[in-house]
């Protein structure tokens, strides 16, 4: 059933005059705003613009110099490099020569690095610095296809290594010599043509390289556009990983809408640069909005006094304000003055955290906590969730800013042109334009992925309720039973705690055959330091502060009252806290910072069956 056309208006000539490709995509964009601003970006410390037409100079002339480079139609051009300006120049470069991006992570282990290049294809790759090009020098003699490698930030080696300007003079020197070189690469383009292979992060075995053809990625654009919620007024702020299918898809709608976007992949700095940049949107993981909401409320908590029931008291208010807009009306009478009030006096300033221009933020690539959600909707700052997979070029469901097109805890409506059904074992099954053509090389896989009929098996459990709002339960692979025989949904529960405990940063579920239900907790390092502070722990190493007798009350108080809202077969009965986070590094997590779940059940298997010994 598609639930798109059923639940709203939304305009479907966009969707139908979609552009044929990714490149006619950008081409158009700059002939209808040559002069607006397309990006901006750090240099130094302070920020910088490129016009579409002077992105269009710079992309054109990348893509040139892959040409020249031997680079044909649909042959790939490995990307590994964090989010930066350069990442998006070449990626356009990449398309707009015909050829197909194979994005990295510059997390990636050397090993894993050679074995996506040399699985791909790819004939050249462009590397961020001398740490990426090590290690593609280490595995050179895994990767023959590889003709030569283009570094952003780092000189050439006169054979096998040339730089980034290098690339660009050889670009501009081709197009001299053939102004229409790009434009006819352009042309020869077609909706079926490869325009990006994205490696899965797998938790077990060998990823999976997703096939996503230009189709796939003008209809997110158009279908987006088609709903309304973003405009060319809009500003966007983007610091999410873009070898990642969410950073991804949101570098392609400016192409469709185009507002300007403002690039930095510098986790550290996105607090900062909000506050500088003042966007009016921002997708991020769930992860950086549980972070914000733990700070924001811990610094309140340890103010006390006033402050802390005047907080308390304004978020209220905006509590009662956001039940009300939920229904689609606006609060009246004293409601209404409560939260004029309640706005001047608190809410703005937390706005003001986030640049005060924010009209959504957009949470996607893990389950976001409802409390959470909840919170950042009182304060005035809406958070709408999405849902979609690598496998869907990722938004196949978003929930809609405006009242009445959002509803806590779900994933959103479909986006128009994509259908849902729900298999007779819960699974969610998706089709439609968005969809992979299949898994690079793998025809076994693709066929278990693709039915006949074109519906891709997400392996997520979900339901879908009467007015088409999606609900995601859990991965199917996720589900465990318990010795009594219950099923439990772990990453429901984990999403709970990190709405009922500030200083959390992950709970790991178990008890798959168990007698009952165990956990792994790892806390925030930033929000255990303040806590600390309070305890008598001040000036204490982490590790020392999270062993302490004291934390583990804290915790335990936290897990009493995340059981209070559990059946009694899913409440935690006994868990261990890390002397240390998981982390990206390390392969607990992977760069969307999803928890690799199986990696760390295994890792620490000793410290879970020591729970299981009485």
């Amino acid at each position: 059933m598609a639930l798109s056309a059923r639940d709203e208006a939304f305009d479907q000539a966009t969707i139908d005059d979609r552009a044929a490709s990714v490149g006619h995509l950008f081409r158009d964009r700059v002939a209808r705003t040559p002069d607006a601003e397309a990006f901006r970006y750090p240099v130094g410390e302070s920020w910088e613009s490129l016009t579409w037409a002077e992105t269009a100079t710079r992309a054109n002339a990348l893509a040139a110099g892959l040409v020249d480079l031997g680079v044909a139609p649909e042959e790939r051009v490995a990307l590994c490099s964090a989010t930066r300006l350069e990442w998006v120049l070449a990626d356009l470069a990449v398309m707009s020569a015909g050829a197909a991006t194979t994005t990295i992570y510059p997390t990636t282990l050397s090993a894993d690095v050679a074995y996506i290049v040399a699985d791909s294809g790819s004939k050249v790759v462009i590397a961020e610095d001398d740490v990426q090009v090590a290690k593609l020098r280490e595995n050179r003699p895994d990767m023959p296809e590889v003709s030569r490698v283009v570094v952003i930030d780092g000189e050439g080696d006169g054979d096998w290594v040339i730089s980034l300007s290098d690339l660009e003079e050889r670009g501009q020197a081709r197009l001299a010599a053939e102004p229409d070189l790009v434009n006819d690469r352009i042309d020869q383009l077609t909706p079926d043509h490869l325009a990006t292979i994205i490696y899965t992060s797998g938790t077990t075995g060998r990823p999976k390289g997703v096939r996503l053809p230009h189709s796939a990625w003008t209809y997110e654009a158009a279908s987006v556009d088609s709903i309304n919620i973003l405009s060319p007024d809009d500003l966007q702020y983007l610091w999410l990983p873009l070898a990642h299918v969410f950073g991804k898809v949101l570098l392609v709608l400016p192409l469709q809408i185009g507002f300007p976007t403002a690039v930095d992949g510098r986790v550290d700095k996105i607090v900062e640069n909000v506050g500088i940049v003042r966007p009016t949107f921002m997708g991020a993981a769930p992860r950086i909005f549980e972070k914000a909401y733990g700070r924001i409320t811990m610094m309140m908590a340890e103010e006390g006094g006033v402050k802390e029931k005047l907080f308390q008291w304004a978020t209220g208010v905006g509590r009662r304000v956001s039940a009300v807009r939920q229904q689609g009306k606006e609060p009246s009478g004293v409601l209404a003055v409560q939260h004029k009030v309640a706005d001047a006096l608190v809410l703005k300033k937390v706005q003001e955290r986030f640049g005060g221009r924010v009209r959504f933020f957009i949470s996607g690539s893990a389950a976001l906590n409802r409390d959470v959600a909840e919170w950042f909707d009182a304060v005035g700052l809406r958070i709408i969730e999405g849902y979609g997979l690598t496998e869907t070029s990722a938004a196949s469901f978003v929930n809609r800013p405006h009242a009445g097109g959002y509803k806590f805890g779900s994933v959103g409506w479909a986006l128009p042109g994509t259908d849902v059904k729900i298999a007779a074992d819960g699974e969610v099954l998706l089709r439609g334009p968005g969809v992979t053509s299949g898994y690079h090389g793998l025809e076994d896989a693709t066929a278990e992925a693709l039915d006949a009929d074109g519906w891709f098996h997400t392996g997520d459990i979900g339901e879908v309720d009467e007015r088409g709002f999606l609900s995601i339960t859990d991965r199917k692979k996720d589900l465990f039973k318990t010795s009594g025989g219950k099923y439990v949904a772990p990453s429901v529960i984990e999403s709970m705690f990190k709405g009922v405990c500030p200083y959390a940063s992950q709970l790991v579920v178990e008890g798959d055959g168990r007698k009952f239900v165990s956990a792994i907790v790892t806390l925030d390092p930033d929000a255990i330091a303040g806590w600390a502070e309070q305890h008598g722990l001040g000036g204490k190493e982490y590790a020392e502060i999270v062993t302490s007798p004291a934390c583990r009350e804290m915790v335990q108080g936290y897990i009493d009252e995340l059981n209070m809202q559990l059946n009694r077969w899913e409440q935690v009965k006994q868990f261990v806290i890390l002397d240390h986070d998981l982390t990206i590094e390390e392969g607990d997590l992977t760069p969307s910072m999803k928890l690799k779940r199986r990696v760390v059940t295994k890792k620490y298997a000793d410290q879970l069956d020591a729970l299981y010994t009485d």
